[in-house]
């Protein structure tokens, strides 16, 4: 598929700070299933952009603005070249073992209930257990929109049996980290096939490392891996290792912030102009 993103998060504030400093993670790297065609980063006002990768190997972008107006507004626009590989990585640089994937967080925390879970899927050959725990959270939980806040945590969710789908790739990587299984979050863009390509939020899915294989995306809140209908963008322990947008700014008062994504396969689209 060839998918187009429009990205665009707007800022306005009653009282303009004196200076804002942000970390952007909204940049795809190549891998054996995207092929980055274009990539851009467009602030509408005057900043100062530094690129660079984090610690995980994740595309950054550091913004400096001083003295920024009561409205501005960041696009983030490209186009990548996708191809089905069942949600497998392939061969890509990695900065960090895979042990380090084993550690907690306060999001992906295990509770006695995710302990439960794990051990259900005790028993079996690897990739069979981490298929059946997809199956099995997406089963148990149901989604919807408001449950949750992104400090809401794994053990939290499966216990309202509900949220998002950043919830679900949370329960995913705390079961499967208590399974013994190295497991992250990837944050990115899903291309849906019901034409909602207007979206107020990016996507979210994790991935497992099995060894003799390496990393294998899982969508629990989809229940299924990862096709070229996805775009990674970037991965971490849990979802605040790998926000969009995290930053401070110095003074200013009552900042809102709306988010628009807009994401089209465009070879379909021009089929359509065709016809």
């Amino acid at each position: 598929m060839l998918i187009r993103v429009e990205h665009t998060t707007t800022y306005r504030y009653a009282r303009p700070p004196r200076a804002i400093t942000q970390i952007l993670r909204m940049s795809p790297m190549q891998t054996d299933g995207q092929h980055i065609r274009r990539w851009s980063v467009e602030p509408d006002f005057d900043a100062r952009i530094h690129q660079g990768t984090d610690a995980f190997g994740n595309i950054t972008h550091t913004l400096y603005v001083d003295n920024p107006p009561h409205e501005l507004s960041l696009l983030v626009t490209g186009e990548v070249e996708t191809t089905d590989t069942a949600g497998a990585l392939g061969q890509i640089p990695e900065r960090l073992s895979p042990l380090v994937y084993l550690r907690d967080t306060a999001l992906t925390a295990a509770d006695p209930a995710i302990r439960d879970l794990a051990e259900q899927h005790a028993a079996g050959p690897a990739l069979n257990r981490l298929h059946a725990l997809m199956g099995d959270i997406a089963g148990r939980m149901r989604f919807r929109i408001g449950a949750t806040t992104v400090h809401n945590s794994a053990a939290e969710a499966l216990s309202l049996g509900e949220g998002v789908c950043q919830d679900y790739a949370h329960l995913f990587i705390a079961t499967a980290r208590c399974m013994g299984f190295p497991a992250r979050y990837v944050s990115g863009h899903l291309f849906r096939e019901d034409g909602m390509n207007l979206q107020d939020a990016s996507h979210a899915w994790a991935e497992a490392y099995v060894e003799d294989i390496g990393w294998i995306g899982f969508d629990a809140a989809n229940g299924i891996c990862p096709t070229d209908r996805y775009i990674r963008i970037a991965t971490g322990l849990d979802y605040l290792g790998v926000a969009p947008v995290r930053g401070s700014s110095f003074g200013g008062q009552n900042e809102t912030m709306t988010v628009h994504i807009d994401v089209k396969d465009m070879r379909a689209s021009s089929q359509q102009q065709q016809q």
